[in-house]
């Protein structure tokens, strides 16, 4: 994922988390939240330290953003969002994981027609 696509400060996590509107299934909870200073979108992963090692985390995190860059495409700009990975995640493979986070980009209204 390009870096201008990420969203890194505390700050930023904070207002998306305050302001934002979240919607969940059993897998991923994603947060949204409209920004319209940005010309695409900006996403940002959470982890709990409860999924596993670092080892683990990391892998999910690198899924998670490898789907969103495939994806990009299908993502309405002007948003920032953060998407926040359950317990289910540790034991599905890629296609189980990008079929349920595109399931809940599309419950926050996050995907174009």
């Amino acid at each position: 994922m390009q870096k201008e696509l990420r969203l890194t400060r505390r700050e930023d996590f904070n207002k998306v988390y305050r302001y934002g509107k979240s919607t969940a299934n059993m897998q991923v909870v994603v947060y949204c939240l409209p920004n319209p200073r940005i010309e695409r979108f900006r996403m940002g992963v959470s982890v709990s330290k409860k999924l596993g090692s670092a080892v683990v985390r990391n892998r999910i995190r690198r899924l998670l953003k490898e789907i969103v860059r495939l994806n990009e495409e299908r993502i309405r700009s002007h948003y920032d969002f953060i998407v926040i990975a359950r317990k289910p995640v540790v034991d599905m493979d890629y296609g189980q994981l990008e079929k349920s986070l595109m399931h809940g980009l599309k419950r926050a209204q996050l995907l174009r027609n």
